[in-house]
């Protein structure tokens, strides 16, 4: 059995003149984040292994949602995350090490609400229909993969375990 755990950015600013790598995270998503960590160290939601865009958005996320959770013994930047297509974030899903049980991937949409959705046969209806509508800034799925390897994943194999939005947690701290 494998987890795979997604987490699209916190939400984002768009100041004038900026690169789009470097936006960086918005008030709501620098408060959003935290929460996000905390909920995921409250729920045992650790990874082997936590891939993270270069983005400074997701970069920041990181930062924020980490400062709240035990630490992860492997975290990269990974430049195929950035503007990836569903099917590239499942090429580099499918490419970790066996000996990784528990991968997290900090990334963005449409690629991340792709990925949920290609991956993702069954799961609690109400979180499955939450997702179907969106995958929102800040948004958390993880999904359990009956498999040995990653690289045995494929479409229509994963069950969703739960799909979290900031809104969810109002009030945590």
């Amino acid at each position: 059995m494998r987890r795979l755990i997604l987490l699209r950015h916190a939400k984002s600013d768009w100041p004038d003149g900026v690169a789009d790598q470097e936006r960086p995270l918005a008030l709501r998503g620098r408060t959003a984040a935290p929460r996000m960590g905390v909920y995921m160290a409250q729920q045992g939601l650790t990874a082997d292994r936590v891939l993270v865009s270069p983005a400074r958005r997701t970069r920041e996320t990181w930062d924020l949602v980490c400062g709240q959770m035990p630490p992860v013994p492997t975290v990269s930047s990974e430049p195929r995350l950035y503007d990836a297509s569903g099917a590239r974030l499942l090429a580099v899903v499918r490419e970790q090490p066996r000996q990784i049980h528990t991968l997290m991937l900090i990334g963005h949409n449409p690629g991340m609400e792709d990925l949920a959705a290609t991956l993702i046969a069954s799961g609690p209806a109400g979180d499955l229909e939450k997702l179907g509508e969106k995958f929102p800034t800040g948004a958390l799925a993880v999904i359990d993969l009956p498999v040995d390897d990653w690289a045995a994943t494929t479409p229509g194999n994963g069950r969703l375990d739960r799909f979290i939005v900031p809104r969810d947690l109002t009030g945590a701290t």
